[in-house]
C-alpha cells in the first residue's frame, strides 16, 4: 500500500506545522487533528494511510488513542507512528506495545521520519 495521505495528531500548532512542512515537501497529502478524540473522528472520515501520533496531549493521550484505533474496526488497519518528546526506551517500548508500528523522538529528523514512512509503504 502506497502511503499518500497522512494524519498528523499533535496539540502543538508549531509541531503540526513542522511535520506538515516536511510531509508536503515530499508530496504527501496532510490532514491534522489536535487531540486523540479528533484523530479518531478524522481517521474515520478521511481514511488516512498513516497516522503520526503525539503522546502528550490533553484528554485522550497518544498511547490511549493508539489503543482506541486498534479497537475500532474502521481504522484499525491504519499504521501509527508515535512522534513524541518522550524519548526514553521504556516510552518507545510502551508505544509499540500499544500497537504503534514505529516510534520517532522529537525534534524530528526529517530523513529518519521519511525513511520510517517509506518502510511502511
Amino acid at each position: 500500500m502506497a502511503i499518500k495521505k497522512i494524519l498528523i495528531v499533535d496539540d502543538s500548532p508549531t509541531e503540526r506545522h513542522i511535520l506538515a512542512k516536511i510531509l508536503t515537501r515530499n508530496s504527501y497529502h496532510v490532514i491534522m487533528a489536535e487531540n486523540g478524540e479528533q484523530a479518531l473522528a478524522k481517521a474515520r472520515e478521511d481514511k488516512p494511510d498513516l497516522v503520526l501520533m503525539d503522546v502528550v496531549m490533553p484528554g485522550i493521550n497518544g498511547f490511549q488513542a493508539t489503543r482506541l484505533f486498534l479497537k475500532d474496526r474502521s481504522v484499525r488497519d491504519i499504521p501509527i507512528i508515535i512522534c513524541s518528546t518522550k524519548g526514553q526506551e521504556i516510552d518507545r517500548i510502551w508505544g509499540l506495545r500499544q500497537g504503534a508500528r514505529d516510534y520517532v523522538v522529537k525534534p524530528v529528523d526529517a530523513e529518519e521520519l521519511l525513511q520510517k514512512i517509506s518502510q511502511l509503504s
